[in-house]
């Protein structure tokens, strides 16, 4: 059995820690393998931290990088991909508040061995409110859609990835990071371990209606021309329009003599397309900010400090 890396990003998860270590423990005796645990502290302001501390002066094989603030879950996820040894031959991405159960991972890792680069963890059911539901599933249609990608659905950052499309993917360092859509991009062979999608045990989610805003539209933009086609459609519609309404016109004069106050109905018409422009003007401001952000070079996140790594701060 091959060295296996886990990365588990980490904020305000101090009661679920310790349960993840434990069912790393059980199932890494029962696999047979090598392996180490990372955990990326995000700007945690629970004792996450001297939770960490503790594991990893017990045991050389948890290892954790400590963020100077919070980064956001991707940026904290590539930081813990971007330390992972170099003895490692896959990594297995998963969330500690055991909504990604490791139970599952047996099962990944012998599709591994079976010889897939990457592994998704599918989830068959959601235990969430109906609105976050049902949102998700309209969002991943779209994006299937309209997508350049095959971005599989009902799949989060739970999966196994090969070494070689670990250091492929290291290599990729775009500021807006949707993972997920990255990894899909990449291609390699890839199968899929379904699971029911257990309630979260303790705490309460980081992910935020803002963070999963930004995430979705991070899927989006980096990942479909959709918004950029909105407006070649809107175009379409109101040039169609404006030449209906000029033949209205014209028969009504050349045929009928009769006059119409159409301009009643172009204010209407005016007011109507001054909304989509300044849509189209959101949507051309994210891309360019997009641009200007990559163009600052900033890194995707500051490590404060690290242990149990060749290279400890």
């Amino acid at each position: 059995m091959q060295k296996i890396s886990f990365v588990v990003p980490v904020y305000n998860e101090a009661e679920n820690i310790s349960l993840l270590y434990s069912k790393i423990i059980d199932l890494m005796v029962k696999v047979k393998g090598e392996w180490e645990l990372i955990f990326i502290n995000d700007g945690s302001n629970d004792n996450t931290l001297a939770i960490l501390k503790k594991y990893s002066s017990k045991d050389k094989r948890i290892k954790y990088l400590n963020l100077s603030r919070n980064f956001g879950h991707q940026a904290a996820l590539t930081a813990g991909l971007d330390h992972v040894a170099d003895d490692v031959m896959a990594v297995i991405s998963l969330d500690c508040d055991l909504q990604d159960p490791p139970e599952v991972i047996e099962k990944m890792i012998n599709k591994w061995q079976e010889g897939y680069d990457i592994i998704y963890a599918r989830r068959k059911n959601r235990h969430d409110l109906f609105i976050k539901k049902y949102t998700a599933i309209l969002y991943y249609k779209v994006l299937d859609k309209f997508s350049e990608v095959n971005i599989p659905r009902n799949v989060g950052d739970f999966r196994l990835i090969d070494k070689k499309v670990l250091e492929h993917l290291k290599g990729m360092r775009e500021k807006a990071r949707y993972l997920r859509g990255m990894v899909a991009w990449l291609g390699f062979k890839y199968t899929f371990v379904d699971f029911d999608r257990p309630k979260r045990i303790h705490g309460n989610t980081g992910y935020t209606v803002q963070k999963m805003s930004k995430l979705a539209m991070d899927g989006l933009l980096n990942f479909s021309f959709l918004p950029l086609k909105i407006g070649l459609l809107l175009g379409i519609l109101s040039i169609t329009l404006g030449v209906f309404i000029t033949l209205y016109m014209c028969v009504d004069v050349f045929f009928y003599n009769i006059y119409y106050p159409l301009y009643k109905w172009l204010v209407v018409f005016l007011f109507m397309f001054m909304g989509f422009q300044f849509m189209l003007i959101w949507i051309l401001g994210e891309y360019i900010a997009r641009i200007y952000d990559e163009s600052k070079q900033r890194p995707l996140y500051v490590i404060e400090g690290k242990v149990n790594f060749a290279d400890d701060i």
